[in-house]
């Protein structure tokens, strides 16, 4: 069978392990610096993770601010059921769900957090969503993994790690919050 037949709801097959789990926490540990060092500090710094697995990634990445840096880091849930064209059925567009953030954004530094960057597609409904509440003086975007295909001009600024993959592959972040495991796969269809 040729890859453009396989149908989307084919089981998927681990190819590889990318990442363990002491291998994804000094990942996150690297970021965290990353983004102090990139924003002169903390001054004004907040973070809003897109959900699922953006929201325990920005919740770990501000927990090792606030160690190292002795200030709190405002963390914030974005509620976003979006579309991701090597996982979701929901639908061929991210939908935006109620704002839950419990902190003003207006002129603060967001960094907007998510497990994997691939189309672009649920970071600008995201986007979306953050200028609906006001105007931050900056948006930054955090991912652990960026496995290339943008299909909108959407980079990220602080990235764990780059992981080319084809159309018939796809990552997989397990976090110990969501999944009981902690690990990094590339899986394919």
């Amino acid at each position: 069978m040729r890859p453009e037949a396989i149908p989307e709801t084919a089981p998927l097959r681990q190819k590889a392990q990318l990442m363990s789990a002491s291998e994804v926490e000094r990942t996150i540990v690297r970021l965290a610096y990353e983004i102090v060092e990139k924003n002169d500090g903390v001054e004004g710094l907040a973070f809003l993770g897109i959900r699922r697995r953006g929201v325990p990634l920005a919740q770990r990445l501000a927990k090792i601010i606030e160690r190292t840096e002795k200030t709190f880091v405002p963390v914030g849930a974005l509620d976003i059921t979006f579309y991701r064209d090597d996982l979701s059925t929901v639908g061929p567009k991210p939908v935006v769900q109620e704002w839950t953030v419990e902190f003003p954004i207006a002129d603060k530094n967001i960094v907007l957090v998510d497990d994997v960057l691939f189309t672009g597609r649920t970071v600008r409904a995201a986007l979306d969503a953050i200028f609906d509440q006001g105007r931050p003086r900056r948006v930054q975007l955090c991912v652990l993994i960026d496995r290339g295909h943008r299909e909108l001009p959407i980079e990220a600024r602080f990235i764990g790690r780059t992981v080319p993959t084809t159309m018939n592959e796809v990552i997989e972040v397990k976090f110990t919050e969501i999944d009981n495991s902690e690990k990094v796969l590339l899986m394919e269809k």
